[in-house]
């Protein structure tokens, strides 16, 4: 008995000993540590640079053991292809996709309006709007016919059963995409298509804490309250192809792309431009799948280059050159045909450019054409700068051989025969000369 007393003591003083040493337990160990919440932002038009850049943050969050991606959003709209493969990413992510529509001022338009709809939650700051998503044709314009018919009906099956599956209004959804209709953020919150607004990214991470999401067999609880957030940033490819999507950009790199072409032409074995050329046209053409190109005004900036290069084979006193201008210019008004003026080239860039390449383009074209006229070797015009001797000479007058023939000449009044000359003018039948060796002495 007082053996199993001193051992009971002994234990004791131990457990005492340790909690001593190991202190108060921190705050929060019991239960399991919050987990950071990462945070992109996409701003401008969707494009493949902003479906990349969703998808690589995706799997960076799920790498680094997020529990969710906020996705915070301002996009005029964009690529139909694009957008689709963002909202496949976000209703297909082993993790919970916030989408934010912020800051004030901040819209989700066109394709914006899916990318918001896929988002297991969908927040929207005070002072944004949502809608006009009625799909338009590659060029801008209203798709007509049976294709428009087409068109509309599988956009509206696509959002119909985004809103089914995130249960949300599934009749505005539609009403978006068929009549293009829009309503600001407090009009959203009221007919459920986003689930609540939001001032900042503080007051969302405030309004997200607790929240359970539901999506098939995943259940997930989100706990912002004292989580880290962490924002990506673009990487380089992201940019560079975010970068691409600018119509300003597309036209710049085509135009420099068709003048340094058009110079490795004219002027075989540069190189340079060529290559320089080269690589901007395919750049250029890159751009060109993710923009509204009007094919026809493409068209016309290549036929003016094409009338460029045709001037220099064919004489047309300039009419080709003029026919190339007026090409360019036409085709470059026209290049990129929409009502979206974020989608256009602006006249401030356009106009410069414009005028820059049309100016090399008539310059190289006339070194080119001077350069391939040939020299006059008949006719008085073809003795001027001809060499010969003098056979007799006095008081400035005498006769000289030149091209094979004696001609009266006159000059110098102290040349003397057998002195070499060089003609200068022709006056008639008469030659006005001077003697070389004084030239080559100036020279």
């Amino acid at each position: 008995m007082r053996t199993r007393r001193v051992i009971l003591l002994i234990l004791a003083f131990g457990w005492a000993l340790t909690a001593l040493i190991a202190g108060p337990a921190p705050p929060g160990r019991a239960a399991e540590d919050v987990r950071p919440i990462h945070l992109i932002r996409i701003e401008g038009p969707i494009s493949p640079g902003s479906a990349g850049f969703l998808t690589g943050s995706l799997d960076k969050a799920i790498e680094a053991g997020a529990q969710a991606l906020i996705v915070e959003l301002d996009t005029p709209g964009g690529l139909a292809d694009s957008m689709r493969t963002m909202v496949k990413a976000i209703m297909n992510a082993p993790l919970p996709v916030i989408v934010y529509v912020a800051p004030t001022g901040a819209q989700a338009a066109s394709a914006g309006v899916m990318v918001t709809m896929a988002a297991d939650v969908a927040v929207m700051a005070p002072g944004t709007n949502i809608g006009a998503a009625h799909p338009v044709a590659t060029g801008g314009q209203e798709i007509e016919g049976t294709m428009a018919e087409k068109v509309v009906n599988d956009m509206v099956a696509f959002i119909q059963g985004i809103a089914r599956q995130r249960g949300r209004n599934m009749d505005w959804a539609k009403k978006a995409v068929e009549k293009s209709v829009s309503i600001n953020s407090t009009e959203a919150v009221l007919i459920d298509v986003v689930d609540f607004l939001a001032e900042n990214r503080q007051d969302l991470l405030k309004k997200l804490d607790g929240r359970r999401i539901e999506r098939g067999s995943l259940s997930f609880t989100l706990r912002t309250d004292g989580a880290a957030l962490v924002v990506v940033e673009e990487g380089l490819r992201d940019r560079v192809l975010k970068t691409l999507a600018n119509p300003n950009l597309a036209y710049i790199l085509m135009m420099l792309g068709l003048a340094g072409l058009y110079f490795e032409l004219s002027h075989p074995g540069a190189v340079l431009p060529g290559v320089v050329g080269g690589i901007s046209l395919i750049l250029a053409f890159y751009s060109f799948q993710t923009l509204p190109v009007n094919y026809a005004g493409l068209l016309l900036i290549l036929l003016g280059l094409i009338l460029f290069i045709l001037e220099i084979k064919i004489t047309s006193y300039g009419m080709l050159s003029v026919g190339g201008l007026i090409s360019l210019t036409l085709g470059s008004l026209m290049l990129f045909d929409t009502p979206e003026q974020y989608m256009m080239v602006s006249l401030a860039i356009l106009i410069p450019v414009l005028g820059t390449v049309a100016l090399f383009f008539i310059v190289v074209t006339w070194l080119v054409v001077r350069s391939q006229v040939p020299a006059s070797i008949s006719g008085p015009s073809g003795l001027i700068g001809l060499r010969g001797p003098v056979k007799e000479w006095r008081d400035g007058r005498g006769k000289v051989l030149v091209h094979g023939e004696w001609w009266s000449a006159e000059g110098e009044p102290d040349l003397s025969p057998g002195e070499e000359i060089e003609v200068l003018e022709v006056r008639g039948m008469r030659l006005r000369v001077r003697r070389l060796a004084r030239l080559e002495d100036a020279r």
